[in-house]
């Protein structure tokens, strides 16, 4: 259960209209979630944000038009946008790396079971992404590969600056997310409390200005290539 007094404003972009009857009975079966609207396409997606103000968008990656990943980017670059979680019948690796590179807090297939789902949905509306320390590895593997394409365009120098904004500790903190361990791992490695591990992390979204911690972790393999 989340910590608001006012329930979870949800909005559906998905072009599948039994996809979007399913999450709507889904997320409207807990009392501290509601569906606020539905969209069929990026472009209607983006109107209803505008009109509805939800604090979450459940966002489909594949949709005729404007996908997915683009109405993220263009909605994620407006005043006070809502947090996004990203839908997909695809496992993916690139999937979930142009996912979280647009700016998205969270991505479950659709598929996930119902108590998964709506977990998710209340984690990402806290401002937490939801992607597992097993999958930000593999993703991280995959972004820094030696033939793609983020490895031929990264740049190290505007890494390191970025991260020499970091305390000692915030630092130790990057690179243990970029390990792919999680907070408990964490606390563990630097003999610290998971409650620190959290100030830490948060210090490294507000420092770096990034979204989820696949960003930080990718930053982190930029500055030591």
């Amino acid at each position: 259960m989340n910590s608001r007094q006012e329930p979870v404003r949800v909005l559906i972009v998905d072009d599948e209209e039994l996809v979007r009857m399913a999450l709507r009975l889904v997320v409207d079966g807990e009392p501290d979630l509601t569906v606020v609207g539905e969209a069929a396409d990026g472009d209607s997606g983006l109107a209803a944000a505008e009109e509805l103000r939800p604090d979450v968008v459940l966002m489909d990656v594949r949709m005729p038009g404007r996908d997915g990943l683009d109405t993220t980017r263009e909605l994620l670059g407006r005043p006070d946008p809502p947090r996004v979680l990203m839908l997909t019948t695809f496992d993916s690796d690139e999937l979930v790396l142009g996912a979280l590179r647009s700016g998205a807090l969270g991505f479950v297939l659709k598929d996930t079971r119902p108590a998964h789902l709506v977990d998710a949905v209340r984690t990402v509306a806290e401002g937490q992404p939801v992607l597992s320390p097993a999958a930000t590895a593999r993703v991280i593997a995959a972004a820094t590969a030696p033939d793609s394409a983020h490895s031929r365009d990264t740049s190290r120098e505007t890494a390191r600056r970025r991260l020499s904004a970091l305390t000692a500790r915030e630092l130790d903190t990057a690179r243990a997310i970029a390990d792919g361990l999680g907070n408990p791992e964490i606390a563990e490695r630097l003999r610290i409390s998971v409650g620190t591990v959290k100030a830490h992390t948060g210090s490294l979204f507000a420092k770096l200005g990034v979204e989820n911690r696949v960003q930080i972790a990718l930053l982190v393999r930029d500055a030591e290539q």
